[in-house]
């Protein structure tokens, strides 16, 4: 019956366990162990003959809704909480390599996404190649004997530059390498990465899942047999589990994400148009646009825009913390995907460890901002950029 519910029915409704008591909300199970009936019991339990929770670290009810409402969302067979979106990150890529491997991964990345490939995995004898991701040719040029993974983000942080997963899992599929989404930017509502034929999707689901500030959560999702033969060990073992609390705040966050997401998106539109027009900004990328520079891709793989906006001012660094520290609504802050509008400097922050080469070669300079709009009235939201502009220019 789930498989046929749409997204937000599924969100609501999706993977929920009850207690003998018939809570309407979903319940905490907020332990770190489980008793056995027998030693009996406990033995067949560890054997795997029977079913059964061990050791929250392994798994626990509340996760276990939260991973089963996902699949549901995503179309995964298996998933599992992390305690945090880097966590989720960092486990899908380094469960599947050894040393003398190879990763070709895009890019235009998060600053810590390019940390976990530039510099942990060499540190265990794992190579790496950054390409421009917009072009196929460059991922099928990259391409190694020892590549076993395919890593991006569609669209990226901060750019909004948009990959064609599809194109990439096919070079992946030739060579049988893995691909590894990072889904964030786009949410589960917006595209899914398995259907274009990924085999693996990341989320850090402290962004638009929770949406409200509140925890820290990641989730790795995929097939049955890549998470029981990749990612099971690892995440037994070096215990990157989530939170039982985290794990029913990202229910909540889950029953209205559509609504959150929706609104958010409507007003990212209705700034990103008006910036563009405002004459006072250099560059305005916004995936719900048709001037974005991949229009088309956005098209064939992606069912709506984005909740985000990256744009540059003409005046660099100066004039780009005058406009942020003139916003009064929108608020300066590192987050994405909140309830509340938040305005991020990248080169000062989450991309600050690149050099300038880097981040000019992402189309990234001191005058590029990165706009999380919130689900505030969009005419608020375009005032407060008028009056922000206004006193930038004076």
């Amino acid at each position: 019956m789930t498989d046929n519910w749409r997204p937000a029915t599924k969100l609501v409704h999706g993977g929920t366990l009850r207690s003998p008591y018939g809570e309407t909300s979903e319940a905490i199970y907020l332990t770190q162990g489980f008793v056995y009936e027998s030693s009996e019991a406990a033995e067949a339990r560890f054997k795997g003959e029977t079913e059964g929770y061990i050791y929250a670290r392994y798994g626990s009810p509340t996760n276990d809704m939260f991973e089963k409402r996902m699949c549901l969302l995503e179309g995964a067979e298996e998933g599992r909480a992390m305690a945090s979106g880097m966590a989720a990150v960092a486990a899908a890529i380094l469960c599947q390599v050894k040393a003398g491997d190879h990763i070709l991964a895009a890019r235009a990345l998060f600053g810590s996404c390019r940390w976990v490939i530039e510099t942990l995995a060499p540190k265990y004898g794992v190579e790496f190649t950054l390409v421009d991701g917009r072009d196929l040719k460059n991922w099928e040029e990259g391409i190694r004997p020892n590549t076993k993974v395919f890593f991006l983000e569609s669209p990226t942080n901060p750019t909004l530059e948009v990959i064609d997963i599809a194109g990439v899992a096919k070079l992946a599929n030739q060579i049988g390498a893995t691909v590894v989404v990072d889904n964030v930017f786009a949410t589960p509502l917006f595209q899914n990465p398995l259907e274009l034929g990924a085999h693996v999707v990341v989320y850090s689901a402290t962004k638009h899942i929770d949406g409200q500030g509140r925890c820290l959560g990641g989730i790795v999702l995929s097939s049955k047999q890549w998470i029981e033969e990749s990612l099971q060990d690892y995440f037994r073992h070096t215990g990157p589990a989530m939170s039982p609390f985290n794990a029913w705040t990202l229910l909540k966050g889950l029953e209205t994400l559509p609504l959150r997401v929706k609104q958010q998106t409507e007003n990212a539109s209705k700034v990103a148009d008006f910036l563009a027009d405002s004459g006072k900004i250099a560059r305005v990328i916004y995936p719900g646009r048709a001037d974005h520079p991949q229009a088309d891709i956005i098209a064939k793989q992606m069912k709506g825009g984005s909740t985000l906006v990256a744009f540059e001012l003409k005046g660099g660094k100066e004039a780009a913390f005058a406009l942020q520290n003139a916003l009064k609504v929108v608020k300066i802050s590192n987050n994405l995907g909140d309830a509340k509008s938040l305005i991020t400097h990248p080169a000062t922050t989450t991309h600050k460890n690149l050099t300038d080469e880097a981040r000019a070669t992402l189309g990234m300079s001191g005058g590029t901002l990165r706009l999380s709009c919130g689900i505030e009235d969009a005419q608020d939201l375009v005032e407060d950029f008028a009056q922000a502009l206004a006193a930038v220019s004076a």
